[in-house]
């Protein structure tokens, strides 16, 4: 359910709205005052960690995902705090995407998303691509 919020709080629901959790996920609603970026994506990415889990030596791609009305710039403030958290576990960033690749209804908020890689994956991830929602061009 949508609920206004006070401009001096945020709401964090994971995993995201309307998805079902699997088995043994948990399914959090909190709404709170406003915290510091860096303790936020902390709490969205180290239940990702573990879920694999993902370790050191690791090759992933990242996604941050706005949802719609989340800015560009507070997307990369996420994946900032995302890459600084790999780098210290040794886990290395092949690809990253940032941006809005699946909204909803310029709701606010974002998500993470990491895949782990192996060769194969790399390759698919490393192709041209050419729609008119997403681009992507061979280096």
């Amino acid at each position: 359910m949508l609920q206004a919020l006070p401009l001096s709080q945020a709401q964090a629901h994971l995993p995201v709205a309307g998805k079902v959790a699997r088995a043994g996920q948990r399914q959090v609603a909190q709404a709170g005052k406003l915290r510091p970026a860096d303790e936020i994506v902390d709490e969205m990415l180290t239940p990702i960690l573990s879920d694999l889990p993902f370790q050191a030596g690791d090759e992933v791609a990242v996604l941050i995902n706005g949802l719609g009305a989340t800015p560009l710039e507070e997307q990369y403030v996420m994946f900032r705090r995302v890459k600084q958290t790999l780098d210290e576990k040794g886990i290395r960033v092949f690809r990253t995407y940032v941006g809005e690749y699946a909204t909803s209804m310029e709701m606010a908020g974002a998500s993470i998303s990491l895949i782990r890689l192996d060769d194969e994956l790399k390759g698919y991830l490393s192709a041209p691509a050419n729609t008119p929602f997403f681009k992507q061009f061979q280096l």
